[in-house]
């Protein structure tokens, strides 16, 4: 019996100062994690520097792992728009730079990407970082945050866009 081949999903979780990554394989079966990270800008580097740190980061990922279509978080409005406005400049980069590389994408809020990891929509980050250590098959739990919630965006975008959809 012939098997799927595996899909890569890209998942990633919006920042001006750490923008988390991670990549599964999904073969409609199962997940794979395949890399996880964090990119990360200073302070010291004006706002136009730090998103093409990200813009050039992101491309470096997308060309050395080549997935088929990535998922990113949608803008979490909070009272505190000096937060909020750099997070959407570097979305907008991210947003460029998939749609520039013609990598199909969706955008999920952290409410769907708990539901779709968990089954629980007030899932804790812990809860979160646990099931994406199980659906994974990782010997530990994926470390920083930002990098195991962007797993979490890739597993929940596999299991919306499904295997055969891409």
């Amino acid at each position: 019996m012939k098997t799927n081949p595996e899909r890569l999903f890209l998942g990633i979780d919006p920042g001006l100062a750490k923008v988390g990554y991670g990549i599964i394989a999904y073969d409609g079966t199962h997940y794979k994690h395949v890399v996880h990270g964090v990119i990360t800008t200073t302070k010291e580097l004006s706002t136009g520097r730090r998103l093409i740190k990200i813009y050039r980061d992101i491309k470096k990922i997308i060309a050395e792992y080549l997935p088929d279509s990535a998922a990113i978080e949608t803008l979490f409005y909070t009272n505190n728009s000096k937060t909020a406005m750099p997070v959407a400049e570097a979305r907008g980069v991210i947003l460029f730079t998939l749609s520039e590389s013609e990598i199909p994408f969706e955008e999920y809020s952290p409410l769907n990407v708990k539901l779709a990891v968990t089954g629980n929509g007030r899932a804790t980050k812990n809860q979160i970082q646990e099931a994406v250590k199980l659906l994974c098959r990782m010997k530990e739990i994926p470390k920083p945050d930002h990098a195991a919630d962007a797993l979490a965006l890739a597993i929940c975008h596999a299991n919306y866009v499904g295997f055969n959809k891409i």
